[in-house]
């Protein structure tokens, strides 16, 4: 049996009669760019789970990535290779923090964990 004979891809532009009729829901959908559907999916999950099917939904179309890939070097040789290799493929790039390569920590960050002395044996009662 030749793989063309049950896998059938062809060029249609509408679900066939056939299709249509052994389905149920059927939906497709893109973003409005017709640019990144993947982002589009993500966000469309988001905002299914937030959804009952009657009330509006209060989310934001685009996070502050959007639909752009990231990329997260470490070093200052990192983004060289990475620059070298964006001018290489012609991507576009925009380097969110201005070329500060380094990491703080903020000042809501817990140093001492709330939770260190979890493993510790409760101290037992000495009662005589």
């Amino acid at each position: 049996m030749r793989a063309k004979e049950f896998i059938n891809e062809v060029k249609n532009a509408k679900m066939s009669k056939r299709q249509q009729t052994s389905t149920r829901g059927v939906n497709t959908y893109s973003d409005k760019e017709r640019w990144n559907s993947d982002y589009v999916a993500y966000r469309l999950g988001m905002a299914v789970a937030g959804a009952d099917g009657t009330n509006s939904l209060n989310i934001d179309p685009k996070s502050w990535i959007g639909k752009s890939k990231a990329t997260f070097p470490y070093s200052k040789v990192e983004q060289e290779m990475l620059d070298q290799a964006y001018k290489a493929v012609g991507a576009s790039v925009q380097d969110v923090n201005n070329g500060d390569m380094e990491s703080k920590e903020l000042e809501d960050t817990h140093i001492v964990s709330p939770v260190a002395n979890w493993m510790k044996p409760a101290k037992k009662d000495k009662k005589k």
